[in-house]
């Protein structure tokens, strides 16, 4: 190499090498300011371990070039899973105090049965401490190998497509990866370059953990042999799959318009407006719109709910799980509670004289009055031929086997509620009045019976009047 004043100076190897770490520090620290995950004396928690990925997370955050000035925090978590991990919370006490970081220190009660529980109380104890100082961002030490792996062991134990994204770089609340775009041996050359040495955890090297056999035996194999880029290829899924998902977020809010309908009592399905999807998509819009309430569905779950907006009849159900289900309607569908005994305080006139009391039909409370004038303030009232009466008379629920007398003939009352839209959870709550021999006069709102004679020559008339009661 030559240069402008006179012939080249060959370079030392440790000049190069500096140099090299100088520029990899500079990498580190401009991917972390290009995330705005930073701000000047933002707060901010880093989950340590003690291993090398969250050791150099910490150290790059404490002692960076070019950042933001932060208050850094560490968090460290025994899961009391294996002999001696009291010991790591000492090591990392010690480097904490070298360092000037503050540290919140957790363990296991009890000790944790599995690592998928280990991990719900490891991110408990991380969360509670984040917003205990009241931090931004919990930062973790994940990393680009760690990416791969996740992503091969989902497709092994069979991910949906949004599975396949991976690990986020953000997710709520607050939880940040910045070494997500750096591999194991990047953030390994970092530490050497600085001296650092991670604690080691001998449970990485066991393999009868399935992520350990990934990462120790599966993958090194297939790069050795059948799949060179085997890692890189898997961080590409990731990426693809998260632009797909990120792709489809961006286009749901617009296909849920006129699908899905919400009110001021809830919210229900146009049955019409889903089915001109393709299957795929009418999947997308109701697992979106069902976890807009809550309501998780897996890959049988979501089979089970399109065959039933398909074929599933009007009055029809399908239990969702969580003690809810979807009811057809008509032409929509409306996520219900799982019905549940409701409230009845039926109620029963024995003699034709006045009278006025409150009766519970299907959990609604109404206030009924009778007598010989007709009723002031009753949003129903029914007025019949006294003679035509047959005492008792009693208002009632609906029942199945229902049946009302009609001029062309009689009907069941189920078909009669289905012909005047009555939304099914609500046709319960409809009084009807049966006379002594439990035949049916009036279905309140919706039906009077060809029993019932209207009062003529001055004959006697005799009132029943309905009125909901607010509130009930």
């Amino acid at each position: 190499m030559t240069g402008r004043g006179g012939p080249a100076v060959p370079r030392s190897g440790v000049l190069a090498e500096a140099e090299r770490d100088a520029a990899q520090e500079d990498r580190f620290v401009a991917s972390l300011v290009a995330q705005g995950s930073l701000e000047e004396g933002d707060r901010v928690v880093v989950a340590f371990s003690g291993g090398m990925d969250s050791l150099v997370l910490l150290h790059l955050l404490r002692f960076g070039r070019g950042l933001p000035r932060l208050e850094v925090v560490a968090a460290h978590f025994d899961h009391g899973m294996r002999p001696g991990s009291e010991d790591d919370a000492l090591w990392v006490r010690g480097v904490c105090k070298a360092w000037r970081v503050p540290l919140h220190v957790g363990r296991a009660v009890p000790v944790p049965a599995s690592e998928e529980e280990a991990r719900d109380a490891r991110y408990g104890f991380l969360i509670d401490v984040t917003r205990l100082e009241s931090s931004r961002w919990l930062m973790t030490g994940h990393q680009a190998d760690d990416q791969a792996e996740t992503v091969l062991f989902r497709i092994l134990r069979g991910t949906g497509l949004g599975g396949l994204a991976g690990i986020p770089r953000r997710r709520s609340p607050g939880i940040c990866r910045p070494l997500l775009s750096f591999t194991r041996s990047e953030i390994g050359a970092y530490a050497r370059a600085r001296g650092l040495r991670p604690r080691w955890d001998p449970t990485n090297a066991d393999t009868a953990i399935p992520r350990n056999f990934l990462r120790q035996r599966t993958l090194p194999e297939l790069e050795a042999g059948p799949a060179p880029g085997a890692r890189r290829s898997l961080r590409r899924l990731a990426r693809l799959a998260r632009e797909n998902e990120e792709g489809w977020r961006s286009i749901l809010p617009g296909l849920l318009e006129g699908v899905m309908v919400e009110e001021e009592r809830g919210f229900f399905i146009v049955r019409t407006a889903l089915l001109a999807h393709h299957p795929a998509i009418r999947g997308r819009l109701l697992r979106e719109a069902l976890s807009r309430r809550g309501i998780s569905l897996d890959e049988a779950g979501t089979r089970a709910a399109l065959e039933f907006t398909r074929t599933g009849a009007s009055g029809r159900s399908m239990d969702l799980g969580g003690g809810m289900r979807l009811t057809r309607d008509f032409d929509r569908f409306m996520v219900t509670e799982r019905e549940r005994p409701e409230e009845e305080m039926p109620l029963a006139i024995d003699r034709p004289e006045r009278g006025a009391r409150e009766a519970v039909v299907g959990g609604r409370r109404f206030l009924v009055v009778w007598g010989p004038e007709e009723p002031v303030g009753c949003s129903l009232t029914l007025g019949s031929c006294l003679s035509g009466l047959r005492f008792p008379l009693r208002l009632r629920r609906w029942m199945p086997g229902d049946r009302i007398v009609l001029p062309y003939g009689t009907k069941k009352l189920k078909k009669v509620l289905a012909e005047a839209k009555v939304p099914v959870p609500e046709r319960s709550r409809v009084p009807v009045l049966v006379d002594g021999t439990d035949r049916i006069l009036w279905v309140a709102g919706v039906a009077s019976s060809a029993l019932i004679r209207l009062p003529k020559g001055g004959a006697e008339t005799f009132f029943i009047g309905i009125r909901h009661v607010e509130g009930a």
